[in-house]
């Protein structure tokens, strides 16, 4: 039953999707299982680079099935305008699967999530504007619409005539917009229907299959570990369980169907968006990881916010997790820095914290206890072995796996796939 999840272990962009595009190759199933296009993967081939927000990473592999889980909430005009730039570019998506059950992102909850961050002012979650949070908020509420009804066209309008009399009573008295107009909807719901239809099926029967047959199976997810609904820096999260144990609920499998679980870590910890953030760095050395990691959000090209390693937020990761192995990326970016910082645990109030604070106003005000390391000052990016790394390197990713308690099995040393390291020590 070799069923893989890749997870994320900080708040998101730590480059699954370069970990991901590495791995499917030998794997012949993809499955993302939650989130909407408030995420996207970067993946730099030899020749090209891709901007995926829906479609799981192993597109680029014409053997992989992949697969939309029912996790997900999908906005069908963007997924459409994807499907067709990858068709652009002669990458083929007929081996893609999109579960029935997965809901809908409709043109009232992008309205709505603008409306709303605007008027929470500086009190803002700094949303990707995408819909994704009213998206979840109706399928939680059970008035969702889900991929199955662009099937059934008289059931889908039944549910839009119904949800879009709430819908625009907010938008008109709430917010003074204007309101939306059932039909206008149906119309191009209809015409998405027709182009998504040969892609929609059960999903969960399709991977438990692909498991049953002895087929490798690999769960991405989007986000982070501490963007989780439940086990992130609430509010500051996203609206949907980036999480392992999320992979289960969001693609229909049970958790004893999977036996790996890779966590993916950036060599330091970037966020974007408002929320707390202990190691940031607002200074030259932040500004420095930025401009040499180009962080900038695949999704919204939003700047991130840069600071160093740590330590806490890890070995939290990996026990929320069940983390089984580590992939560290970005290792080249600090071989300009000198020297380099881990935190190793958070002081407030007098009292040292070294697992993750219980109490959301202690993690908003500690203050980060470091441990510096020598730096390396050399390029890594030709490196493809771990030997060949410098000693101040490889002391930076053995203090790693000594903090995480698991071994680091891939090293990202820059953007294409040839940049990287496996390590096998």
């Amino acid at each position: 039953m070799p069923g893989t999840i890749c997870v994320g272990t900080q708040w998101g962009d730590e480059g699954k999707g370069k970990i991901t595009d590495l791995t499917a190759g030998g794997m012949d199933m993809v499955v993302r299982y939650q989130g909407g296009n408030n995420a996207g993967h970067t993946v730099v081939t030899e020749d090209q680079q891709l901007r995926l927000h829906h479609i799981p990473s192993g597109i680029l592999y014409p053997h992989i099935t992949c697969v939309i889980g029912n996790g997900m909430v999908i906005n069908p005009q963007v997924l459409l305008e994807e499907i067709s730039a990858l068709e652009s570019k002669g990458i083929s998506t007929e081996g893609l699967r999109i579960s029935s059950n997965a809901h809908l992102i409709m043109p009232y909850h992008l309205i709505l999530d603008q409306a709303a961050e605007l008027r929470l002012g500086e009190s803002r979650i700094g949303t990707t504007h995408k819909g994704i949070g009213p998206a979840y908020s109706d399928k939680a509420s059970r008035v969702g619409i889900r991929v199955q009804d662009l099937l059934d066209m008289k059931i889908f309008r039944t549910k839009v005539e119904q949800v879009l009399k709430d819908k625009n009573a907010i938008l008109t008295k709430v917010y003074g917009l204007q309101p939306l107009k059932s039909e206008d909807i149906i119309v191009q719901a209809e015409e998405n229907a027709e182009k998504l239809r040969k892609y929609i099926t059960d999903t969960s029967l399709l991977i438990n299959q692909a498991l049953d047959q002895g087929k490798n199976v690999f769960f991405e997810g989007a986000q982070g570990t501490f963007l989780d609904l439940d086990h992130g820096t609430y509010p500051f999260v996203t609206s949907s369980s980036p999480i392992a144990g999320g992979a289960c609920v969001g693609a229909g499998v049970s958790p004893l169907r999977i036996n790996r679980v890779l966590g993916v870590a950036k060599a330091y910890v970037t966020r974007v968006g408002s929320g707390p953030f202990p190691t940031e760095q607002e200074n030259e050395i932040g500004e420095q990881m930025c401009e040499l990691g180009r962080e900038y959000g695949t999704t919204t090209g939003r700047k991130r916010r840069c600071g160093w390693f740590d330590s806490v937020m890890l070995r939290y990761a990996v026990r929320i997790n069940g983390v089984t192995g580590l992939a560290l990326t970005k290792l080249d970016v600090l071989s300009q820095l000198d020297p380099l910082r881990i935190c190793t645990g958070y002081e407030y109030e007098g009292k040292a914290y070294t697992d993750f604070p219980p109490h959301q106003t202690i993690f908003h005000k500690c203050h980060p206890a470091y441990e510096e390391l020598e730096g390396w000052k050399e390029d890594i990016s030709n490196i493809r072995r771990f030997e060949e790394l410098p000693q101040a390197a490889k002391r930076y990713v053995r203090r790693i796996e000594e903090i995480a308690s698991v071994s680091v099995e891939i090293i990202s040393v820059g953007p294409r796939r040839s940049q990287t390291i496996a390590t096998k020590r």
